[in-house]
């Protein structure tokens, strides 16, 4: 069986990308364990899906094949989604407290006191976001792949390359 091949520039990046993916995982990990981000499904739910993050990149350094390059997909967009959905659920938090410190707050100024809140951090779930998407972007036209994935369109027909 051919082994894919790749460019020693790209391989090293894609190195690199899984490097800094692992770095900004265990960081984050340890960050939430830290601020006692355990306490409800809902905050266990980020924890979760670093550790998968953590066994689909170790896969994806052990093994390297296809199924670690879907299982990285998928785990990435895994990582998405728990980031906009903890964005929200801080907001949400955070709007909640705001209204019961002043329940005059409306409109423009409830959001602003609400996306500015030290405890929760709205924001801070937007840190999965972007390990999702690095992870993601170490699987684009990842070698593993091959070219039946690599060339193939949208509807599933291969291109004609020039």
């Amino acid at each position: 069986m051919n082994e894919p091949v790749e460019a020693p520039g790209l391989r090293i990046m894609r190195r690199l990308m899984l490097l800094l993916l692992s770095v900004a995982m265990i960081g984050t990990a340890v960050d939430l364990m830290l601020l006692d981000h355990h306490e409800d499904f809902w905050q266990m739910v980020p924890l979760g899906v670093i550790a998968l993050g953590v066994v689909s990149v170790m896969l994806s350094t052990i093994k390297g094949g296809v199924g670690s390059v879907m299982l990285m997909r998928v785990t990435m967009a895994l990582f998405v989604c728990s980031g906009f959905v903890g964005m929200g659920l801080h907001y949400i938090g955070n709007n909640e407290f705001q209204l019961e410190m002043d329940p005059s707050l409306h409109g423009w100024s409830l959001f602003v006191k609400s996306i500015t809140s030290k405890a929760p951090p709205a924001l801070a779930p937007a840190a999965m976001i972007q390990m999702g998407l690095l992870g993601l972007l170490y699987t684009y036209k990842h070698p593993a792949l091959g070219d039946s994935l690599q060339e193939a369109g949208s509807d599933g027909r291969r291109r004609s390359g020039a």
